[in-house]
């Protein structure tokens, strides 16, 4: 009797494994992942992925902080990068299972988030401008003003993205300074501003590629490949980069500590690193990513698309956005509660 109470209990535990193992589960934006990716992922693999959505980097940091997720892969900003290494949240990657690591391009291997990619593989990487639907106004749309100063036109109809480092970031290249600053002077007169804005703006929210592509929305501070495909719905809408400054991003996949699908999430990993799948999750989203050769596997409207091309009068103001930390930080939290009261 003990004997085969040990081997159901053994045929049970192993019933439970299979049934675990073919699964993944993906945390990542909202909005921001291919089906078409998925479904060819699961058709090679025979691994079916989950994803869950969130909307801001603070968010996905804070479900994963606070245990029992279940989620496998998080796909956090650069600047998160250091802060999930640092808090221990996520593991290093066996490189021996994830053969495509050599099809990283060779300017985004060795980032300071991630020397040798030893953490992380790119998903995709972009800018934070402003959009404009130009039937509400023609004037300079390459400025930040749309949002620190929104013209007469704008007034009421201006939305901006509630994510915290991109809003103080550009406020802070817009008042002479750049990202983390530690002069308490100018950062005060960077939570002044925002502060005397905020009364002119619509909203803050997401969504904007629904929202501006049905004219609810007439400008927005927001993501270059989210308005991309905005202005694929509905032409009126521009993409602007402020010659005040803007920011750089780039997200990335990264495997959590606690996964429990980590072989399944080495396959994910290594899948999305070749060159025609990386172009799949990018010809989805609109955005470039960090594959060396996707190029040629990218729809031929993405090569020359304005909120993909960069102008030359503008390549020098984009700067990539660093981790804040000590007073920088401290100032952009304080800032930043205060603007969402």
């Amino acid at each position: 009797m003990r004997t085969n109470i040990a081997a159901m209990a053994l045929l049970l535990a192993s019933t439970s494994m299979a049934v675990a193992e073919g699964e993944l589960q993906l945390f990542n934006w909202g909005n921001y992942t291919s089906p078409e990716l998925l479904t060819k992922f699961e058709a090679e693999t025979g691994i079916k992925v989950t994803v869950t959505d969130y909307d801001s980097n603070d968010t996905a940091l804070a479900k994963i902080e606070a245990g029992g997720h279940g989620f496998d892969l998080v796909v956090p900003s650069a600047s998160y990068v250091p802060i999930w290494v640092e808090k221990g949240l996520v593991a290093e990657l066996d490189l021996t299972k994830i053969p495509n690591h050599g099809n990283i391009a060779p300017e985004w291997m060795n980032r300071d988030f991630d020397p040798g990619r030893k953490y992380s593989i790119p998903w995709q990487w972009g800018t934070v401008g402003m959009a404009v639907n130009q039937t509400a106004y023609s004037g300079d749309i390459n400025t930040s003003a749309i949002f620190m100063d929104p013209p007469p036109e704008l007034v009421g109809k201006v939305n901006v993205t509630p994510e915290m480092h991109d809003v103080i970031g550009l406020a802070t290249m817009y008042m002479g300074g750049q990202p983390c600053s530690e002069d308490a002077e100018l950062m005060k007169k960077v939570r002044d501003k925002l502060m005397e804005a905020k009364p002119k703006w619509q909203s803050m929210d997401y969504g904007m590629t629904e929202k501006m592509a049905a004219n609810d929305v007439m400008a927005s501070l927001y993501w270059n490949g989210a308005i991309f495909r905005a202005r694929l719905e509905n032409p009126d809408v521009k993409w602007g980069l402020p010659k005040e400054g803007y920011l750089l991003w780039s997200d990335q996949v990264m495997l959590l500590s606690d996964a429990k699908n980590v072989d399944e999430a080495h396959q994910f990993l290594n899948f999305i690193a070749a060159p025609e799948n990386a172009a799949m999750i990018s010809a989805f989203a609109r955005y470039a990513n960090g594959i060396a050769g996707s190029e040629e596997f990218m729809p031929a409207d993405m090569k020359d698309a304005p909120e993909i091309v960069i102008p030359p009068e503008l390549a020098d103001k984009g700067v990539f956005l660093p981790t804040c930390t000590g007073k920088s930080q401290e100032y952009i939290t304080a800032i930043w509660t205060e603007l969402l009261k």
